[in-house]
């Protein structure tokens, strides 16, 4: 074929060039505390149980298009119907059926900034406009600007993330509660993080409180689950928002090896809750050791904990610790949080190997 006769490649739809990946960036270090994952693996009880239904597993066949095992198994897990629980690869899946079912052209999403990034990416990649308000310098929504955002802008789904990321802070149950009045569509509170709080809009969906139409509440397998690997999350709402959710899902779109270890992966509850504990307690000790040091943070009841240098800059810091071989997020150049760095809660070994590096960049020899 003569290459000068070759066409031009069909452009971008519009305003998709524009836009960038989500990214972590990952490098060799010996100690990885940027993504908020489990610094624990599931147990060998479940990985033997995995391995058995593998085995016998029926690959030369589609899965189960509906996920029905997995759903009836979250629903007795949630005191829900399974009619109410949607799956799919990972909690990111479920915002993106979620905003084809409901976004699009015309119609808008609402944020709170700083919050999880994806909110606004996802709701873009299909064609959804985004209108956002500021949070309060302490991270805490700020109610009479949420209010007039709910007004104006007249979102389609009004998005909480609690507790939020990249800042940890939970919202409150009155604080939800009033969103949930407030807002003209659907509020989809993300609790990627849910576990590690002391409360939750789960159980907001058990109390009878008005509203609960309208509220959706979508969780991972990722963190308190330990299996980040397996890209499984859901969500639990009112049967019309799932039938909505399955319209926009492609066929049989969560494999059977990922329905299988979900299923499994609830029998393990007393092992989940038990790393969990572990996080806790070392995420409380990571807050002490902070606020003897140079740096502002925040409190969090995620499995990671926000903080700011005071006295260096967080590029510099950031680098010293990579000089160290730890890894952290550099949150830095995101809206809303300048100098800022999000520590992920490690094993402890992992969380003093962290704390030693970041004294011998800030220059506290204790």
């Amino acid at each position: 074929m003569n290459v000068s006769a070759r066409r031009a490649p069909v452009p971008l739809r519009p305003g998709l060039s524009e836009q960038s990946g989500y990214h972590s960036p990952q490098v060799e270090v010996e100690v990885r505390l940027n993504t908020n994952e489990s610094p624990l693996g599931p147990p060998d009880s479940w990985r033997a149980q995995l391995a058995a239904a593998v085995a016998d597993m029926a690959f030369h066949r589609y899965p189960d298009r509906r996920a029905w095992a997995l759903r009836r198994a979250l629903a007795a897990v949630h005191g829900v119907h399974p009619e109410e629980v949607f799956c799919a690869n990972g909690s990111n899946e479920v915002l993106q059926c979620l905003l084809l079912a409901y976004g699009g052209p015309q119609r808008q999403v609402a944020v709170f900034e700083p919050t999880y990034a994806l909110h606004r990416h996802i709701a873009e990649l299909t064609g959804t406009g985004v209108v956002g308000a500021w949070r309060t310098p302490q991270f805490a929504l700020d109610l009479p600007a949420v209010d007039a955002l709910l007004a104006e802008a007249d979102p389609v789904i009004t998005f909480l993330c609690s507790p939020n990321n990249p800042t940890g802070m939970a919202e409150p149950p009155d604080v939800v509660q009033h969103v949930l009045e407030g807002a003209p569509g659907l509020v989809v509170v993300d609790e990627a993080y849910g576990q590690f709080s002391a409360w939750g809009a789960m159980d907001l969906r058990r109390s009878g409180a008005s509203g609960l139409e309208r509220l959706v509440v979508v969780r991972t397998f990722s963190k308190t689950w330990a299996m980040a690997a397996c890209r499984l999350g859901y969500l639990v709402a009112e049967p019309e928002v799932v039938r909505a959710c399955e319209l926009t899902a492609l066929p049989y779109h969560l494999d059977a090896l990922t329905q299988a270890a979900g299923v499994l992966a609830l029998r393990h509850e007393d092992d989940m809750r038990e790393r969990l504990s572990l996080i806790v307690e070392e995420r409380q000790r990571l807050a002490g050791a902070l606020a003897s040091l140079a740096v502002e943070s925040w409190p969090s009841q995620a499995n990671f904990i926000l903080f700011r240098p005071t006295q260096r800059s967080a590029v510099e810091v950031w680098k010293d610790l990579l000089d160290q071989s730890v890894l952290v997020r550099d949150c830095s150049t995101w809206p809303g949080l300048p100098g800022c760095l999000r520590v992920t809660v490690g094993t402890p070994e992992e969380n003093s190997r962290f704390l030693e590096a970041l004294r011998n960049s800030l220059g506290d020899e204790r």
